[in-house]
Parts: structure tokens; C-alpha cells; sequence
């Protein structure tokens, strides 16, 4: 695949999103779990990492062989490289507050809503941080200059993402911008998908597991050539590769059931970021001020 093994952790990050559709299943199952756990990666032995993703310590090596590496210790100093440059990923601090509160005999809707509270808050400070590290705020402004300059706006979302793309459209439609929301009432998905153009942009919201039909409908509007906005929980996921502007969200999870506080928080920012966008391209300048 590679014949030079990316020495920084970012590129090796870049690397494994951008060949994960040329890996066997195997190793896309290791290059999920890279992706999802680097602090995992970095600090766990081979054999402790392939449980936990449930492949044989050998496939940790063929995995490693297949970005150029040695061997997986080669690739794992990469991993600890990223140690030193950021705080914790999100999913190490839910491991760590799952720890914290292992006895789930006091379960009760009073404390199921303060573990829902504070994973919350733990996948809003994970989108703050990106924020503040400045890996949100290009692709911010470059979505919202989209969304301001497009022909029409599309938005498509499925079952566990629809009410992401349905508060989208009730957002934009509060700064003046109509949204055509593609809901597939009736089966009439891809028929409503079929006024996607070049000038248009299309919202596509999709979390693991993803929805074919998302997938169908970015690819045709890739297609036509229109702009898509993704908003995802992976870099991996069907529909990342194919986005002009993507954004990896990582929502709270408890007891296997997912908010979308962070994914909702984005899109306030873009519908705003949006509005901001046409608010300053309606104001007069000030050379035509009288």
C-alpha cells in the first residue's frame, strides 16, 4: 500500500482513512478500532489490543506491514507520539467515567439522566476542544460559505440522524434560507434526491451503523457535482471520503443508547455561521453608507 510509513500521527491518521476501502475486512476492523481508541494503540500490548478488537496479534502486524511499517511496535511509537500532543480522545474519557460508576445494581431514571448528563457534557467539551485546537474552525467557515453561496440546500438523514437534518431545516428556515429536506416519505427518497445540481448543497448526516440509502444519495450528488456537508462519527464511515467539507462528531453513549448533544450543537453553529455569512454579504459597506 505504502512504501514510507507516516512518521507523524496526524498523516497516520490520514493514512488509514484514506485506504480503509482498500483493506481486507479484517484489518478495516483494526483500522475502526486505530481510529476509535488510539490511546488504546499506543499504551496496550499487541495481544490486549487485538482482544479488545477482536482480531489475532497477527493481524495487528499485517495491519502495521500494510502502512509500511516493520512491524507493529514501529507503528505503535507513532501512536505514543500522539500521547504528547493531545488530551485524552472522548472515548477514553467514557471508558474512564464508566469506571468510575461500574455498579449498575443502583440503576434508577434518576441516575440513568445524570449518566446521560455527564457523558453529555464529556462529548461537548471533546467538541470544545476541537474548537480550540483549531481543527473545527477552517472547516466551519468553509461549510457555512457553502451553505451561503449554494443554489438550494438538501439534507438527508436517516432513522438515529434524521432529527439532526430535521432541526437544520427549521434552523436554517429561521435565517431566511429554505431547505429542502429529503425525509423518503412514501419510499420517495431518491425521487426527492433527483433536483440535486452542481449549484446546490447537500447536508448528509449518518452514524454508525450507516444507512445505505444515506451513502446512495451523497454518491449521486457527488455525481451531479454539488457540494456535500457530512456530518459523521467517523473518518472511516461510507460516506467521510466522498465529503467537501467533513466532520467527525463523537456523541455520549450510555447502556448502548446515543444522544446527539455534540451533532446538534454543530449544527446550531453552522446554521448560525450560516446566517452570519448572509447577514455580512446584505450589509452596506461602508463606502456606500450616505
Amino acid at each position: 500500500m505504502t512504501s514510507l510509513p507516516p512518521k507523524d500521527p496526524g498523516r497516520l491518521q490520514e493514512a488509514i482513512s484514506e485506504h480503509y476501502s482498500e483493506l481486507s475486512k479484517r484489518l478495516q476492523q483494526i483500522a475502526r478500532f486505530a481510529l476509535e481508541h488510539p490511546n488504546d494503540m499506543a499504551l496496550e500490548t499487541i495481544a490486549v489490543i487485538a482482544e479488545r478488537a477482536g482480531v489475532q496479534p497477527s493481524a495487528m502486524i499485517r495491519f502495521a506491514k500494510a502502512f509500511g511499517y516493520s512491524g507493529f511496535s514501529d507503528m505503535q511509537r507513532v501512536f505514543r507520539a500522539r500521547l504528547v500532543e493531545r488530551a485524552p480522545s472522548y472515548s477514553e474519557r467514557l471508558r474512564l467515567f464508566r469506571n468510575q460508576h461500574p455498579d449498575r445494581r443502583q440503576r434508577t431514571p434518576y441516575t440513568v439522566l445524570r449518566e446521560f448528563a455527564s457523558a453529555s457534557i464529556l462529548a461537548l467539551e471533546h467538541l470544545q476542544e476541537q474548537a480550540q485546537e483549531q481543527e473545527l474552525e477552517p472547516r466551519l467557515e468553509q461549510a457555512a460559505e457553502l451553505l451561503a453561496g449554494a443554489q438550494q440546500i438538501h439534507l438527508v438523514g436517516q432513522r438515529r440522524s434524521f432529527p439532526v437534518v430535521s432541526y437544520l431545516a427549521y434552523a436554517l428556515s429561521h435565517v431566511d434560507r429554505y431547505a429542502h429536506l429529503l425525509d423518503g416519505v412514501g419510499g420517495m427518497l431518491f425521487e426527492q434526491a433527483s433536483g440535486i445540481n452542481k449549484a446546490d448543497v447537500l447536508v448528509a448526516v449518518s452514524f454508525s451503523p450507516y444507512a445505505a440509502e444515506t451513502a446512495e444519495v451523497v454518491a449521486r450528488a457527488v455525481q451531479r457535482g454539488a457540494a456535500v456537508i457530512v456530518i459523521t462519527d467517523s473518518l472511516v464511515s461510507p460516506i467521510a471520503s466522498q465529503a467537501t467539507v467533513c466532520f467527525e462528531i463523537k456523541d455520549a453513549e450510555v447502556y448502548a443508547f446515543r444522544s446527539l448533544t455534540a451533532s446538534l450543537c454543530l449544527a446550531q453553529a453552522l446554521a448560525m455561521g450560516m446566517g452570519l455569512r448572509l447577514e455580512g454579504a446584505l450589509e452596506p459597506s461602508a463606502d456606500s453608507a450616505g
